[in-house]
């Protein structure tokens, strides 16, 4: 792909269609939605008069006209963003995104975007370059006909008055955000049979070879004289041996405080049956999708090392497939975890926090003081939040409030709901410490933060659950249906702030 800032005039880019954002209300009386209707010969104006265009958020609408001096393009795209008083930064992502998969369609390989309403050029043009790449990632890897094969391969970002500078910057954060999500959601989307737990750590592994991490993949072997038998209890039933994949990222000089690590820890669940409290198999097939949060954590560890933030940064995903057979582990097993916590298993397809239990603790044990895990955990979040927000707990109110605003900055939904003793209460057994669910039907996203919960020391701790946002189940304007790469972005910010 081609990436080119303008900081003049639109008739600059020398592409085959224009797209622009528009308001809702907006009419082309001025500005550059004037100069653009000029251009087009007054087709802008007919349309609003018509009403045909409103500005309502992700609405288009492609005008043709013939070409006319410096400027090449022949199409100009409305894409509307809806009240002005709501745009921000992430929203010219969404308005590019939308943008590029309507153009696509259309075979134009060549394009530019003038996302307008802010003044922030770095934030702006790496919002759009990231939009402008992911938007473009579809699930039909493995299909042998019927691809969708367009691609638009050209983007020119057009902000008037912005510094060659700050637009070359924003390409290249946005390149390094945009690819790394993709990253993500290749893996999200590999079929089990393809992307065991051995197959996500050797694709961290090259791809941290790529990119400058360290990175480390631990056995079952090294994990169980680690006494990770939390963990462990999963994957025994499986032929497929668990991975503990370790990411390190140093930077060359360090301007964050003393003895501070923060670690990213994510569920890398490959394919989850249930175990022996097997799931049900309509919609088992979407249970690949279980690794979400390690292909985040990897996601992400990838963009940090693209993105060179002054700070340490520690990922680690526990990849592990959960499936039944005479090994497996039953209901009413007791394990125990690194911590030395016991652990009363009663229902084995509440896996992803056994597994957490042990990485959270290996994290603390290796110098975190700030952890952020994330897992596609509970059905409960879904029922709560929908598709729209992922829930967010933690014992840290701090951390919580932070990841949050670097959510809506970002452009990504958190939703806090509460943590405490009376909920700690609830998972306590009466034959070990604690057992890996509570009351039936009862707080279920919040039983699964306040398990993982016990297994964290000191460290703040903040737990993600996007079991709602991991995947979308249609596509959106500006992003296919599957595997969103959701909260990768917010993570790079949260990094950021730390520096």
């Amino acid at each position: 792909m081609k990436f080119q800032g303008i900081s003049g005039n639109f008739a600059e880019a020398g592409v085959e269609a224009l797209a622009v954002a528009v308001f809702k209300g907006e009419k082309p009386s001025a500005g550059v939605l004037k100069d653009l209707d000029k251009l087009t010969g007054g087709l802008m104006a007919e349309v609003f008069k018509a009403e045909e265009f409103k500005g309502d958020s992700g609405q288009t609408v492609l005008l043709r006209f013939a070409p006319k001096g410096a400027v090449k393009a022949s199409r100009l795209l409305l894409v509307g963003c809806g009240d002005a008083k709501d745009y921000k930064t992430s929203s010219a992502g969404n308005m590019c995104g939308t943008a590029t998969r309507y153009l696509r369609k259309r075979n134009v390989k060549s394009m530019a975007v003038m996302p307008r309403g802010d003044a922030d050029a770095v934030a702006t043009t790496q919002n759009v370059v990231q939009a402008f790449i992911t938007s473009q990632f579809e699930i039909d890897k493995y299909k042998t006909k019927d691809k969708i094969d367009k691609a638009v391969t050209s983007l020119t970002v057009c902000i008037d008055g912005a510094k060659p500078g700050d637009l070359k910057t924003g390409i290249a954060r946005g390149e390094a955000i945009g690819d790394s999500m993709n990253f993500t959601r290749d893996l999200a989307n590999e079929p089990p049979n393809i992307l065991t737990p051995t197959e996500m750590a050797n694709r961290a592994a090259k791809m941290a070879k790529e990119v400058g991490l360290k990175c480390e993949i631990l056995t079952e072997a090294q994990m169980t004289k680690m006494g990770m038998g939390s963990l462990m209890s999963v994957s025994i039933g499986s032929e497929q041996p668990a991975k503990m994949i370790v990411l390190r990222y140093t930077p060359a000089k360090s301007t964050g405080k003393k003895g501070e690590l923060l670690a990213l820890v994510g569920k890398g669940i490959t394919f989850d049956t249930g175990g022996i409290s097997l799931k049900p198999g309509e919609g088992m097939d979407a249970m690949k999708y279980d690794m979400s949060g390690g292909g985040t954590v990897i996601g992400a560890m990838r963009a940090i090392a693209l993105l060179k933030p002054s700070v340490p940064v520690l990922g680690i995903v526990a990849a592990v497939e959960n499936m039944p057979d005479g090994k497996a582990s039953r209901p009413s097993d007791v394990v125990h975890a690194m911590n030395g916590k016991s652990i009363e298993i009663l229902n084995t397809d509440a896996e992803g926090r056994l597994i957490l239990a042990d990485a959270v603790a290996y994290a603390e044990k290796q110098g975190a003081t700030r952890i952020v895990d994330m897992a596609t955990l509970t059905g409960a979040v879904i029922v709560a939040l929908g598709g729209h927000n992922t829930g967010i707990m933690g014992n840290d109110q701090g951390l919580v409030k932070e990841i949050i605003a670097c959510g809506k900055e970002a452009g990504e939904g958190f939703w806090q709901l509460p943590l405490g003793p009376e909920y700690s209460k609830d998972i306590r057994s009466d034959i070990a410490d604690i057992k890996n669910i509570g009351p039936r039907g009862k707080a279920g996203t919040i039983m699964g933060a306040v398990f993982i919960q016990e297994f964290v020391d000191k460290a703040k701790w903040a737990h993600l659950d996007i079991a709602g946002t991991a995947w979308l189940d249609s596509g959106k304007p500006h992003m296919a249906k599957g595997p969103s790469g959701v909260a990768i972005r917010t993570l790079i910010k949260l990094v950021e702030n730390s520096q």
